[in-house]
C-alpha cells in the first residue's frame, strides 16, 4: 500500500511539473494585447510622420516649380520686351512645359498681363508669402498659405 501511494505521489508530481512546464511555453492574452497595442502606437506615429514628410516634399516641389517658371518668364521678357501670353514662355525657355501641381486635384495659379504676372501655389503646410492667388496686376503678399512670385522688372 505504501508502495502504491509513493507511485501515485510521483505520478501527481510529474503531472503538476509537466503542466507547469507547458504553461511557460506560451504567452498570456494580456502579454499579447500589450505587444499589439505598442505596435499600433508605433504605426500611428510613423504614419503621421510619413504624411507630414510627404506634404513638406510637395511644398518644396511647388516652390521650385514656381521659381523655375519665374526664371523662364523673365528670360522670355528679356528677349521679347513683354511677358508671354498665358504665362507660358514656350518650349525654348521651359523645355518640359508648364509644371503641374504635385498633388492630384490641385493646380497652380497663373495670372499674366503684358507687363506683370503673379504665379502662386497653395502650400499644404502653410508658411507661404501670400494670402491668396493675387491678380495679373500683382500678388497679394503677406503671411498666408500661398507661395507666390511676381515680375522682377
Amino acid at each position: 500500500m505504501i508502495f502504491a501511494m509513493q507511485i501515485a505521489r510521483k505520478i501527481v508530481i510529474m503531472y503538476v511539473v509537466n503542466k507547469m512546464k507547458r504553461k511557460n511555453f506560451g504567452f498570456t492574452l494580456f502579454e499579447l494585447l500589450v505587444v499589439i497595442s505598442i505596435i499600433a502606437a508605433l504605426v500611428a506615429v510613423v504614419s503621421t510622420s510619413y504624411a507630414s514628410a510627404q506634404k513638406r516634399a510637395r511644398d518644396a516641389t511647388r516652390r521650385q516649380d514656381i521659381k523655375a517658371v519665374q526664371k523662364a518668364i523673365e528670360q522670355y521678357r528679356a528677349v521679347n520686351n513683354k511677358y508671354p501670353a498665358g504665362c507660358n514662355p514656350g518650349d525654348t525657355y521651359l523645355p518640359g512645359g508648364l509644371p503641374s501641381d504635385p498633388k492630384p486635384g490641385q493646380s497652380y495659379s497663373w495670372q499674366c498681363a503684358d507687363n506683370s504676372y503673379c504665379i502662386c501655389g497653395h502650400l499644404e503646410t502653410g508658411g507661404g508669402n501670400a494670402q491668396d492667388t493675387g491678380t495679373a496686376a500683382g500678388c497679394h503678399y503677406g503671411s498666408g498659405d500661398y507661395f507666390c512670385l511676381s515680375n522682377l522688372q
